[in-house]
């Protein structure tokens, strides 16, 4: 008889990890949900911050308000021009996913964090989703539509957070079998976070009446220009005429919009980035909202506070339609501000945009759990109970 010697068992094989890309506030937010129900489904994951956001009031102070999990990798990238900024994101990304080898990895938004993360992907055979899909300002000359354009054309699942996105990918050609609607993950956070944003404590805290608006400039086309953001400037110290305005100012564009005279004065506060829960309870509390932000678009709809947004389109029309968005330039500001003001802006619909019921993440979390089981989950599926998979 032939001798045989023993074997070692062979480990167990890991189940398959999602990687979760994010490199600025906006992703943290959109991401928080979608992290927690595929916990709650059991599926490993991990974060890689690519700290395209990288001081604490940036990013890590939405880690907190948002109960999400430690990073496994921080790349540390930091700002500079797209080009360099970009380059950073593909080498680090590039190393981490060779290190992980993610079953799938998935990228939010649209910054540069999100389209290096597809490239990446694209190059190693990565499968990779991306939640926002879809959205489409129709401006080329913002960085932004061409990470979106770039993303959603190589991207394997599509998720989709409002109808005119499904209409958009379905004219670009995109296969409807790799698009899902799911609805608004923001909106999951600002509902979990709801019980949590008093404007109170935030209002004494910054010194601020009961009555005052709240105003976020960082793109740019508003910012980078002198001559753009001494327009936008100015018409931001006339709101400021009507009633007290807090700026929580975005280190991108701080020292062009200084220079364009946004500085502090007796009825002009600029302060820090603030965290989550305490930006969105200032928001919760004015009066008005000035923005070139499309979160904050979202998150306004929601609230039902007016909300003003500085520029010529919005990739989040359903703000408008089913919202109090509203755009305007900044030589109509004023004016937009007095109507918002006196209650002639447009008042929510009575409704929020289908699927935007704080659910979102739990769709996307049934998606991704049956793609990893080597399911295709129709569209038609995605809002069934769980027990129904």
């Amino acid at each position: 008889m032939r001798d045989y010697a023993p074997t070692e068992t062979a480990p167990a094989p890991e189940d398959p990890l999602v990687l979760h890309v994010l490199g600025a506030r906006p992703n943290f937010v959109k991401a928080a949900p979608v992290v927690r129900a595929l916990a709650e489904v059991g599926v490993r994951q991990g974060i890689v911050h690519t700290g395209q956001h990288y001081d604490a009031l940036m990013s890590d102070v939405f880690f907190a308000d948002l109960g999400l999990p430690e990073p496994i990798a921080n790349l540390g990238v930091g700002s500079g021009s797209h080009a360099r900024q970009t380059a950073a994101l593909l080498t680090g990304l590039e190393e981490v996913v060779l290190e992980h080898r993610p079953a799938l990895v998935v990228v939010y938004g649209d910054v540069n964090s999100t389209l290096a993360a597809i490239l990446v992907c694209a190059k190693l055979q990565v499968p990779t989703a991306h939640v926002e899909a879809g959205l489409r300002s129709f401006d080329r000359g913002m960085p932004e539509e061409v990470n979106r354009v770039v993303t959603d054309a190589l991207s394997d699942i599509l998720f989709a957070t409002s109808s005119d996105a499904l209409s958009h990918l379905a004219n670009e050609g995109v296969d409807p079998a790799r698009v899902h609607l799911v609805g608004n993950p923001m909106i999951d956070s600002l509902f979990s976070a709801l019980d949590r944003l008093d404007p109170a404590p935030v209002r004494a805290r910054l010194g601020l009446g009961e009555r005052y608006a709240v105003a976020t400039l960082h793109r740019p086309a508003n910012v980078d220009d002198p001559a753009a953001a001494k327009e936008l400037v100015d018409a931001v110290l006339a709101v400021s005429e009507r009633l007290p305005v807090v700026v929580p100012l975005h280190p991108r564009g701080r020292t062009r919009l200084a220079e364009a005279g946004l500085v502090d004065g007796e009825r002009l506060s600029i302060v820090d980035p603030l965290g989550y829960v305490d930006f969105l309870s200032l928001v919760r509390g004015a009066a008005l909202v000035v923005t070139d932000s499309g979160g904050v678009q979202e998150e306004t709809t929601m609230l039902g506070v007016p909300c003003l947004t500085v520029r010529p389109n919005t990739e989040r029309p359903v703000t408008v339609t089913h919202g109090t968005n509203r755009l305007v330039t900044p030589a109509g500001l004023p004016a937009a501000a007095d109507r918002a003001l006196a209650g002639g802006a447009a008042t929510p619909s009575g409704e929020l945009p289908p699927l935007w019921d704080g659910k979102a993440g739990p769709r996307i979390a049934r998606v991704i759990e049956a793609w990893l089981g080597g399911r295709n989950l129709s569209p038609a599926a995605q809002n069934e109970p769980r027990d129904a998979l």
